[in-house]
């Protein structure tokens, strides 16, 4: 075991690279949403094609998650890190050259492989080079590249989009990109926690396999029809595949993703909330959008800036909840953001065609707010628990729930927005069938119903935020 001390690790140039790196990775996940008609455009391609350079990024970065926490032990998680951004600085090069829709599909699919690797190793080198008594700062600035990318990056994207045109949506990230390589080639350290000796194929296999029908299913689900013939083989496909990645992975010694981290209770929970999280994260910024520009006729820009005020107090709050995070503790804080994101979901519930500019962007920033408050405090609860050298599995796994939650939340919430505006539609035109705002009242109490679900849900997780009250520190864990 080759381990490179942490004290010769210097804070601030690491912060620096990871930061880059996680802000630009995710970002590239939403700024390209706005521009979708000017590719169609450019291309002379329909919608369904063009929707590909975001489905088949985001379907890549769900479907390499799985294998990051073996790809960083075999190469070094500095190696790892190093090869990805120069991945992804490469792809987004190619995808402003794309010459079709075809090309700039291929391109933008290896460029989500870059992308998903890039999260996990960052949240990995924090916490396996990072000294302990900086984590949670270092995590807070980490949670701030996580969460303001996707809420600026509808802004940031039509801003470019209307005035630079769709090339720069890509040739802005050769930058940046080269800047976070140079800083991570130089200061990031190679180190090794652990060494794989053995390649699990048995593992690699199923789990590709049920990532990529699990996550293509949900994704193109309300598309095909939820009980078309294609999408129950994928669910099925596979749900058989992920049981039987996991019985193989709970019985071979040396597994491709470790899933005994979750021996650890308070791991456990925070994946579980980090979902909950993630599930009113989407329907927020998935619906809202919509909102916004299939109801009350918006601008992509105005969009953009409905969500920029709470971004910003996201940033705001993230970084002071690092600052208190050691004297408060994971439990009130997490509490409090769940709070805060179930009451502003309650408010969303109560839309009309009519909503002002100034309530959808104050109820967006409480909910940002409340996601600050909850993000970080349950993302560091969970991971520090987890010995360092199994912390890139346990950081694989968060990714990989992550990109499944995210694709299952935007195909249900589709198909019951569909499903609810039809049978509100069809309620509004017995009482009056000739109201010209017709459509759009129905899309808005379509859109009530799936935030009312989504309050639901996280009321119930309430009670789970009490599992990470603060525990007298233990000798030793179980080893895994």
């Amino acid at each position: 075991m080759n381990v490179y001390s942490t004290k010769q690790a210097p804070f601030w140039p690491i912060i620096l690279a990871v930061f880059f790196g996680n802000f630009l990775a995710i970002l590239s996940t939403s700024t390209i949403n706005v521009a979708l008609p000017v590719l169609m455009s450019h291309f002379e391609t329909n919608l369904s094609s063009a929707q590909w350079a975001v489905t088949g990024f985001m379907l890549a970065t769900g479907i390499i998650a799985p294998i990051v926490g073996y790809l960083g032990d075999k190469l070094s998680y500095k190696k790892l890190y190093v090869y990805t951004l120069i991945g992804f600085t490469l792809f987004s090069s190619l995808c402003a050259a794309a010459w079709n829709i075809e090309s700039l599909i291929t391109f933008r699919i290896l460029q989500g492989i870059c992308s998903g690797i890039v999260m996990p190793t960052t949240m990995t080198i924090i916490y396996q080079v990072i000294e302990k008594e900086k984590q949670t700062f270092a995590i807070s600035l980490w949670s701030v590249s996580a969460m303001f990318a996707p809420a600026f990056g509808p802004t940031l994207g039509g801003l470019m989009t209307e005035y630079f045109g769709w090339k720069s949506l890509f040739l802005m990230n050769l930058p940046i990109g080269i800047i976070a390589i140079i800083i991570a080639a130089r200061f990031v350290p190679y180190y090794r926690l652990s060494q794989v000796k053995s390649f699990d194929a048995v593992g690699f296999v199923t789990v590709i396999v049920s990532s990529a029908s699990l996550l293509v299913a949900f994704s193109l689900g309300n598309s095909w029809g939820w009980l078309d013939g294609k999408t129950i083989f994928l669910l099925l496909l596979g749900l058989i595949s992920l049981s039987l990645f996991i019985f193989w992975e709970l019985r071979t010694s040396e597994p491709l993703l470790n899933l005994r981290v979750f021996k650890y209770t308070r791991y456990t929970y925070s994946v579980i909330l980090n979902c909950v999280i993630g599930i009113s994260l989407y329907s927020s910024t998935f619906l809202i959008p919509v909102f916004s520009q299939s109801v009350q006729h918006a601008s992509a820009l105005h969009t953009g800036l409905i969500l920029l005020p709470g971004s910003l107090a996201m940033i705001l709050f993230t970084l002071l909840i690092g600052k208190i995070y050691g004297k408060v503790g994971p439990m009130w804080l997490s509490f409090i953001g769940i709070v805060l994101i179930g009451i502003a979901t309650w408010k969303f519930k109560s839309l009309t065609p009519q909503s002002s500019f100034i309530y959808l962007s104050l109820w967006m920033g409480i909910r940002y707010v409340g996601t600050a408050f909850s993000h970080m405090p349950v993302n560091n609860a969970g991971m520090s628990v987890i010995p360092k050298e199994y912390s890139g599995h346990a950081s694989s796994i968060n990714n990989w729930t992550r990109q499944v939650i995210g694709s299952f939340s935007i195909g249900i919430f589709s198909a019951i927005l569909a499903s609810r505006t039809f049978v509100h539609t069809k309620e509004l035109q017995h009482i009056n069938s000739k109201d010209t705002m017709l459509h759009e009242q129905a899309m808005s109490l379509g859109m009530n119903d799936v935030f009312f679900l989504t309050t639901v849900i996280v009321i119930l997780t309430i009670p789970l935020t009490f599992t990470l009250k603060k525990k007298r520190k233990r000798a030793a864990e179980t080893a895994l």
